[in-house]
């Protein structure tokens, strides 16, 4: 997903990623219409595959080799068979004879090499390229030393695709049901050059549906079923019309007036319809947390905040319960580290990796030792009073909720510590984060699919994404190591991924805050809706108003 690196982004970017879901109502004794009528906290930034930064939404337009079906397990897509070989390096993938596109194009292998090929191609500016490591030459085409047509994907007839790995990647299917890796139209990107993906008429669908009626800065827009898609014949819904609602209470009017039959409630909200009938939960494989400045441009500033004594300070005096029970109240729940939990399970044990990688007096709630320990990092540092500033979104309606939270418990837990509020619109947060612009960031991650992995990748030293520049050569070592040397080996890879995010607990190199649920009132003549808590988190395929 991108993710979603700054929490004014997170609401925009799940009412998007989800659509929230509404009924169309019908005004006769008949059917209902098979409308959804759907809220979106901001518009589309762009439907260009290769240039989107989230992807919670496009795979009801967009669709690979695979799509993700319940309990995010993989569904068929448009490969209708694949064959692994013996090594795990060599993947081939049948597209099926009925593959078209919106404009009737038949969709080919080569329409899938070509959309890696573009998508990694320096001037496209993907921020999702990362995701393509393990494919045979792509680290080396990201890092700028191989042409991108170098990428390990070849057709080797009109409907047969060959992807070819640099070592085996236990996630490698499901990775194949992101969007990112769907196709693209080399004959529709040529025809319409510069315009390519400024309206919805310049670009062309793979998926259930197709979009209509945006313009590239749309507050509405429309999802349509797409009458050329290969499985049409399941898909119920005939439109799914977005409208961008920023205000929870507008949301909530809308639904309470039969304009929406899904809207995302508020966290004061939610104390007042959580009995509802209509309210729902549905939760995310999002975690909140601190991202710290390891390269703060204020020398005194940085070495505080490479204070091992002070991030662990920090952590140990914050009450998640009580930030997720009585301060949010929206049904977000504790972490107990960097991962997610429900993301993936121990393939010896079935044990959650959330639980695996718990550390003691790590996110736990101990203020006693909190202050030891805050003593301790203010007596190395040689001083008596830290001040620092938090950087935030103010887009999401928690981004305040959080950092006033924030502001009220460590400065009382903490004696001389005074912490500044920086609330600023979500693509200020964004942009100053990006630059390096911040002491603390009040940020997240969201799983792109379902492995831990997909956490993991981002505190590496060399990831872009790593805003805050903590480097650690142990860590790098250990997601190295499970990434090479024991990609093949399913519980050796896991030990690693579980070393490595422990490291991150005992160091609080990035702090956890809680793990995203989202409310929702939605009435109950929607039906067919598949939520996952990572990828692409909503499909409407099946969905249909009864």
């Amino acid at each position: 997903m991108k993710k979603w690196t700054g929490i004014g982004l997170v609401a925009a970017v799940i009412a998007l990623g989800m659509g929230l879901a509404a009924c169309g109502q019908s005004t006769s004794a008949s059917k209902p219409q098979q409308v959804l009528r759907l809220p979106a906290t901001a518009a589309l930034d762009t439907i260009d595959l290769a240039k989107a930064t989230g992807y919670g939404q496009t795979g009801n337009v967009f669709e690979s080799f695979y799509r993700l079906g319940n309990d995010g397990k993989v569904a068929p897509g448009l490969a209708d068979s694949a064959k692994v070989s013996k090594d795990k390096k060599t993947w081939t993938f049948h597209i099926r004879d009925n593959a078209k596109w919106s404009n009737g194009d038949k969709i080919t292998a080569q329409d899938f090499v070509y959309s890696w090929q573009r998508t990694l191609t320096p001037a496209t500016k993907s921020t999702y390229t990362y995701l393509f490591s393990g494919i045979k030459n792509a680290d080396k085409i990201i890092a700028g030393k191989m042409s991108p047509d170098k990428v390990g994907i070849r057709a080797k007839n009109q409907q047969t695709v060959v992807v070819q790995l640099d070592k085996p990647m236990a996630y490698f299917k499901i990775l194949m049901a992101y969007p990112l890796f769907a196709p693209q139209n080399k004959k529709v990107v040529d025809q319409y050059g510069k315009k390519y993906a400024t309206k919805s008429q310049y670009m062309v669908y793979s998926g259930p549906f197709k979009i209509t009626g945006w313009n590239g800065t749309s507050n509405t827009w429309s999802f349509v079923k797409n009458n050329q898609y290969w499985d049409k014949n399941v898909v119920k819904l005939h439109q799914i019309k977005y409208q961008v609602v920023t205000n929870p209470q507008t949301g909530l009017s809308l639904y309470q007036n039969n304009k929406l039959d899904f809207a995302q409630l508020s966290n004061e909200q939610v104390k007042n319809y959580k009995n509802n009938k209509a309210f729902k939960q549905y939760p995310y494989s999002i975690v909140i947390h601190l991202k710290y400045n390891f390269k703060d441009n204020d020398t005194q500033k940085r070495k505080i905040l490479a204070n091992q004594n002070i991030r662990q300070a920090i952590s140990l005096s914050l009450n998640r319960s009580q930030l997720t029970e009585k301060v949010l109240g929206d049904g977000s729940v504790t972490p107990t580290g960097f991962v997610a939990s429900g993301l993936a399970k121990n393939p010896k044990t079935g044990v959650d990796f959330a639980k695996e990688q718990a550390v003691k007096n790590t996110t736990t709630y101990n203020p006693t030792l909190a202050k030891k320990k805050w003593a301790a990092g203010l007596k190395q540092l040689g001083i008596k009073q830290v001040k620092l500033n938090i950087l935030a979104g103010n887009d999401g309606t928690s981004s305040s909720t959080v950092t006033q939270y924030l502001k009220s418990t460590l400065e009382k837990n903490l004696a001389g510590f005074t912490l500044d509020i920086q609330n600023v619109p979500a693509s200020v947060a964004q942009s100053r984060s990006q630059n390096g612009d911040f002491d603390i960031y009040l940020s997240h991650w969201g799983a792109d699919f379902n492995d831990p992995i997909s956490f993991m990748q981002i505190p590496v030293s060399s990831n872009s994404l790593n805003y805050g520049k903590w480097s650690n050569q142990t860590y790098d070592k250990l997601i190295d190591r499970a990434q090479n040397a024991d990609a093949g080996n399913a519980e050796a890879r896991w030990q690693d991924m579980v070393k490595a995010s422990q490291l991150i607990n005992k160091t609080q190199s990035f702090t956890p805050l809680y793990q995203a649920d989202y409310a929702y009132l939605q009435r109950p003549g929607v039906k067919g809706i598949i939520h996952n808590t990572a990828g692409t988190q909503w499909s409407y395929k099946y969905a249909y108003i009864k």
